[in-house]
Formats: structure tokens, C-alpha cells, sequence
């Protein structure tokens, strides 16, 4: 067997070393790496196959001894005496089935000359023995095809292993030199742009300095039309905005049309308070037998009689539910009711608690239609976390909590234009029921732009811009109007 070993930088370059040596059919028997590229063992076709059979010399291939009773073997005077067969009791069935089972094992083997051996007294015993036991089996000489097929298929499937190995680091370099390609051509591009269209610039430090993010703000430059001015360019910014933030118009279609609303959001976000609102506004639109609280919160000391106090004061009865079969129980007794509020336990948005919680309000048995509390003084990754988490198989729309605590609203405008929710009313203070409106897309869009106007020169740097713009990805599409 001439196995022979093959070293190259690459996978590849050995293989093509393997293929000109032994030729296309050549077996691998392994691939491995080593300091400065891979190492390959291998041997021909021809090779491989004649492992399965002995050499002709080999002492594999001689045939077994046998044993010659009858000769004559010299004496120690010098002369030949006839070696005396000794007498053997008459073999039994058994015995001679075991005799003869013996003599089928017996391989077939090549004519060779009869080479005599003659056994002395003491081997007669060991002779006998070995006749009643069962021969075993004959060893096989060398390795067969099955443990040469099995070392071809382990070499094969290293050698793929090895090759998806260095395409995903391939992959994961080019995936890298495109980002990097992308941010360098960007930052180009916008440095370009600052200088050609400088509207665009002062329009961009308006929005972030609103709080809205680069990625919008990348998104509407694309789109805004040429040849304006910074003002022209601003209020067009603004109308598209406005456009593209979804607002509940009247109450009509949450107050007098009724039904179950669950309020939920992480902890301390409003959703006790903005229940407290909602409920004395249906309580002065029909009156207090219209209209039914429950609270799921059993986890805050103190949750459970806030909202009961609420209630008391309204003249509405709280019920209290500890797990979805209770929810669906108290559901059904309250069927008769035209609004069903749900106070919900606050969850931490990266808590496991929240899809739980939108499971049980899914499962309720009723259409229950949930409210997502975002609080406006949160930054926007993490609303657009909370969104993510509690956004289920949909929400019914949202109420953005504690507007008169933010510094910039425009972040949480941007998460509510950006992931398409609804957005019902704006709770500006903890006076209940008068700190709760309808939202007004247009004043909020103004309102966000109004805020931070005496950083919009300061924030950034004109330098800091086209580094800024170039990180732009995942831009969720926006329809303009």
C-alpha cells in the first residue's frame, strides 16, 4: 500500500495535487489542518482495491499445517521406526458433526506444496481437542471494502465540512467589505449632497434634532422635491408626517361603539391612570351600568385598590382576575356590558411574562382589543422594543403617556409612523379625566419641531452629518400621502 501525503495552502490546491498524482479515481483517506494550509493523505484506485486481498507470499496466503501420523521419524539410535497411530475411541454423532462443521470452515486456498509436520506424543492430546471444538472463523486478511468505503465516506464528509467552514468565513468577510463599501460610499454621497443642496442639511438637523431618526429622515430627503427652499422643504417634511401618522378621529369608534380594551405596556407607563380616564369618559357618555373594570394586576402592592378606588368614585364595580380561565369567567358575566376596560400588570418588555400576557387576552374568548401604552420620555430603541413585544397578532392602536414629561416627542412619533400603529389619544398629566385628548396629528408634528429649535444648529457638527446618514439600515417603508 503506497499512501502518500499531499500539503497545499487551500483545499482546493491539494485536491488538484491529489487528482495529477494518482488520478481522478484516487481514495482519500484524510483532511486535516495544519500550520499554513491542509494536509492530505491519499493512495490510487489500484491500491485501495488490493487491500481486500492477502499477497501471494504473505504468510496469509500459505496454506495450514497438517498433520501426518503415518511416517517414520528417526530414532535416537539411528534408525527409523514407524510411529505407532495411537487408538481412538470410535467418535460419537456430535463429534463427528462438529468434525465435520469444522471442515466446512476451511477456507479455499491456492494449490501450494504439502509442507509435513510431524507432532510428537505429547502433541496427540492438543490434536484431539482441537478436532472436537468448533473451528473458528478464518481472519480476514488486510481491510475489506465496507471499512474501505467507510474511511472514503469520513474523508469525503471532513473535506465538506472543512469547505462549508471556509465559505461562511468567506461569506461573513464579504458581508463585512460590503458594509464597509456601503458606509464609505454613503458618507460620500451625503457629503456631496450638504454641499450641493444645503436646504436638505438644515432640514435634516430640524428632524433630528425633533427626535426623529436618521433613518426617516434619510427616507424623506430621498423623496422631498428639488429646487425648494429650507422653509418650502421644512413644511413639506411636516405635511408628510402628518400624513402618515394614523389617529383615531372621534371617539365614536371606541366610546359609542363599545367593546373589551385591554391596556398594556411595561411598568409605569400610565395604564392604571389612562384606564381611570377612559372610564370616567364612558361613564359621562352612558352612565356607570354601561360600563365594567378589571385588573389583572395582582403583582404591585396597593394596584388592585388604586383602580378600585377609581371605581368607587365612578360607581363602577372592579373585578379582579388572576389568570386567563378567570378572565374568560368574568368576560362572560360581564357580556351584558357595553365597554369592559382591562387594567393589565406591568411586564418589562424583554420579560417572558409579556407573551403570556398576549396569550391570555388572545385566548379571553371575546374580541379583546389591546392598547399599547408607549411613555414619550422613553428613547426610541426602547419603544421600538416594547412594540415588538407586545405587538402579538396586532394592536387596536396606542396611547402615548406623560407627553408633558418629554423633553422630544418626535422619537415616539417616529415609532408610531414607522410601525404603523394607530394612535388614539395623548395623556398629558395625572388629572383624571381632563389630561386625556384625542390626538391631533398635525399639532403633535409641529409641536415635535417646536420643542428643540434652539439646538438645531448645535447637536451635530457639519462634519458629523454624512457619518451620520451613512448608518442608516432596516428602514421600515413609509407611504407617503
Amino acid at each position: 500500500m503506497n499512501v502518500k501525503k499531499f500539503t497545499a495552502p487551500t483545499s482546493r490546491e491539494a485536491l488538484r495535487k491529489v487528482r495529477e498524482s494518482l488520478g481522478p479515481d484516487a481514495v482519500i483517506l484524510s483532511n486535516r489542518q495544519i500550520d499554513g494550509g491542509v494536509e492530505i493523505l491519499a493512495l490510487a484506485n489500484d491500491d485501495a482495491a488490493s487491500l481486500s486481498v492477502p499477497a501471494p507470499h504473505s504468510p496469509m496466503a500459505e496454506p495450514a499445517p497438517s498433520l501426518d501420523l503415518n511416517t517414520t521419524v528417526p530414532s535416537h539410535h539411528g534408525r527409523t521406526e514407524p510411529r505407532m497411530e495411537p487408538s481412538f475411541p470410535s467418535p460419537t454423532p456430535a463429534r463427528q458433526e462438529s468434525i465435520q462443521q469444522a471442515q466446512q470452515f476451511q477456507p479455499t486456498l491456492p494449490a501450494q506444496p504439502v509442507r509435513r509436520v510431524v507432532a510428537s506424543n505429547a502433541s496427540f492430546a492438543s490434536a484431539t481437542k482441537a478436532a472436537a471444538a468448533p473451528a473458528p472463523a478464518p481472519a480476514k486478511a488486510g481491510l475489506d471494502a465496507e471499512q474501505v468505503a467507510a474511511m472514503v465516506a469520513a474523508a469525503v464528509a471532513g473535506a465538506k465540512q472543512n469547505a462549508a467552514a471556509e465559505m461562511s468565513g468567506m461569506m461573513n468577510e464579504i458581508r463585512a467589505m460590503r458594509g464597509m463599501m456601503e458606509t464609505q460610499l454613503a458618507e460620500i454621497s451625503w457629503g456631496a449632497t450638504q454641499a450641493r443642496e444645503p436646504q436638505k442639511a438644515a432640514v435634516l438637523r430640524e428632524m433630528l434634532a425633533a427626535g426623529f431618526s436618521a433613518s426617516l429622515a434619510r427616507y424623506l430627503l430621498d423623496k422631498m422635491p428639488a429646487n425648494r427652499d429650507a422653509a418650502d422643504s421644512l413644511r413639506w417634511i411636516k405635511t408628510v408626517l402628518t400624513r402618515n401618522l394614523s389617529a383615531m378621529a372621534n371617539e365614536d369608534a371606541l366610546i359609542d361603539q363599545g367593546g373589551v380594551f385591554a391596556l398594556v405596556g411595561p411598568t409605569g407607563v400610565g395604564k392604571t391612570t389612562s384606564t381611570a380616564k377612559l372610564a370616567a369618559r364612558c361613564v359621562m357618555r352612558h352612565g356607570p351600568d354601561k360600563l365594567a373594570l378589571i385588573t389583572t394586576d395582582a403583582y404591585r402592592i396597593g394596584a388592585h385598590e388604586q383602580l378600585r378606588i377609581y371605581g368607587k368614585i365612578l360607581g363602577v364595580m372592579v373585578h379582579s382576575v388572576k389568570d386567563e380561565a378567570d378572565l374568560r369567567i368574568a368576560l362572560k358575566e360581564l357580556k351584558n356590558k357595553h365597554t369592559v376596560l382591562i387594567d393589565t400588570v406591568g411586564v418589562s418588555q424583554r420579560d417572558q411574562m409579556v407573551t403570556e400576557q398576549v396569550s391570555m387576552l388572545q385566548g379571553a374568548g371575546s374580541d379583546v382589543k389591546r392598547l399599547l401604552c408607549l411613555n414619550a420620555t422613553a428613547t426610541q430603541e426602547t419603544l421600538n422594543e416594547v412594540v415588538r413585544a407586545y405587538q402579538g397578532s396586532g394592536l387596536a392602536g396606542c396611547i402615548m403617556t406623560k407627553l408633558d414629561e418629554a423633553a422630544a416627542i418626535g422619537n415616539v412619533l417616529d415609532v408610531v409612523i414607522r410601525q404603523k400603529l394607530n394612535l388614539f389619544y395623548v395623556s398629558n398629566g395625572q388629572r383624571v379625566p381632563e389630561d386625556l385628548h384625542l390626538a391631533d396629528p398635525a399639532y403633535l408634528i409641529d409641536r415635535a419641531f417646536k420643542l428643540k429649535r434652539d439646538v438645531v444648529n448645535t447637536q451635530y457638527l457639519d462634519a458629523e452629518l454624512p457619518m451620520l446618514m451613512s448608518n442608516t439600515h432596516g428602514l421600515r417603508e413609509v407611504h407617503l400621502g
